[in-house]
């Protein structure tokens, strides 16, 4: 296994590193989540001025083409600076992007990846539903009626993150009950979120609150038969390799979330002084440093991997999980700590200590 970059890839990554750096630092990303209402659409905006959204997406219909490993590289080097915002970009490339782009139709094809490579499009999921939470085929209780001419669709879908801005949502409808397994009789349409009987309601939540995150209600909702994605019946095994995609996108904003923490928390041990220096040079934060270097590389490696097998076309299922669960753990450990510890070092009275001498309420970290 090799997981060095390309030479084109690592051209790509230093792109997006800088434009990161120009278009979306850290602080900005903070004041895009201070309005949980005000859906970040300077940022799908310049994302779109960027080229990103042709990520992943034929140059045929006007993207700029790419395999998974580009579009790790992008994750990654967005959610440096803007960690869950990242989503931004990822939704409508897994919903619509990764979707259309494997099982839809030619025309599907031209009408959906040509608008979602040049912005016109945003795109949200309706998988999870509210009684069924992780069980999302036993707790399935939206159905799609064949009538003529299309499908009926009535039910409920929850945590529909960026419905409300989206143009269309990727619906997950069972349309046949009569089935030896729960996996069977399930498919996926193209639904207008502008479509009678769709109503969308926000969610209010603590984090990442500006993407938003929605309630979607389906009553009595009419979806023509051209918006039939890929084969009825047989959703679940086309979801099973995009998911694998999303996995390891999601994988790979992990990974540049430990990116960023690891990159502040360099700059804050050399800028904070107690003690009479920097409190870099105090080995129980060194500790902290090399824990956060330490988890960073070990997801990287995970996530690499997975990657590399998905674009040789290999099976990656098992790989893909646990890359997910390994970064996300990782990152969420590492977030609490860093969340924790710059609270602390914040409201804490600097040292009145002179020298290097302890005295009573100094600590060896300059806390």
């Amino acid at each position: 296994m090799d997981f060095e970059l390309t030479e084109q890839q690592e051209l790509f990554r230093r792109t997006v590193r800088d434009w990161v750096d120009h278009e979306a630092p850290k602080e900005w990303a903070r004041e895009l989540e201070k309005d949980e209402h005000a859906f970040p659409h300077a940022l799908w905006d310049k994302f779109t001025e960027a080229g990103f959204h042709g990520i992943g997406l034929p140059e045929e219909y006007g993207g700029q083409g790419g395999d998974i490993l580009t579009q790790m590289i992008l994750a990654r080097g967005l959610a440096r600076s803007l960690a869950g915002l990242t989503w931004v970009w990822g939704i409508t490339s897994f919903a619509g992007g990764k979707s259309v782009g494997l099982y839809g139709s030619d025309e599907q094809k031209r009408k959906h990846l040509t608008a979602i490579a040049e912005g016109r499009e945003k795109w949200a999921i309706g998988f999870t539903e509210p009684g069924g939470g992780t069980d999302l085929l036993g707790g399935m209780r939206t159905k799609a009626t064949k009538v003529e001419g299309g499908w009926v669709v009535n039910g409920q879908k929850t945590w529909s993150s960026m419905s409300h801005v989206a143009d269309y949502i990727l619906l997950l409808a069972r349309t046949s009950e009569y089935t030896e397994k729960r996996h069977q009789g399930v498919s996926l349409f193209i639904l207008p979120t502008n479509g009678e009987g769709v109503t969308i309601r926000d969610i209010p939540k603590v984090g990442m609150r500006s993407l938003g995150s929605c309630d979607v209600y389906l009553d009595n909702v009419f979806i023509p038969e051209e918006n039939l994605l890929g084969e009825e019946n047989r959703a679940w095994y086309m979801l099973l390799p995009t998911l694998n995609n999303e996995r390891i996108m999601l994988s790979s904003f992990c990974v540049g979330i430990m990116d960023g923490i690891l990159e502040d928390a360099l700059r804050y041990v050399r800028e904070r002084e107690a003690f009479g220096g920097p409190i870099g040079r105090f080995q129980a934060l060194q500790h902290h440093i090399a824990n956060i270097a330490m988890w960073r590389d070990q997801a990287e490696l995970m996530v690499n991997r997975a990657a590399w097998l998905q674009s040789l076309g290999r099976p990656c299922g098992q790989e893909a999980n646990m890359a997910k669960v390994v970064a996300s753990e990782l990152a969420a450990r590492l977030r609490t700590w860093a969340c924790r510890s710059s609270a602390e070092w914040a409201t804490r009275p600097r040292p009145t200590c002179s020298g290097t001498g302890a005295t009573s309420g100094c600590s060896a970290s300059g806390r």
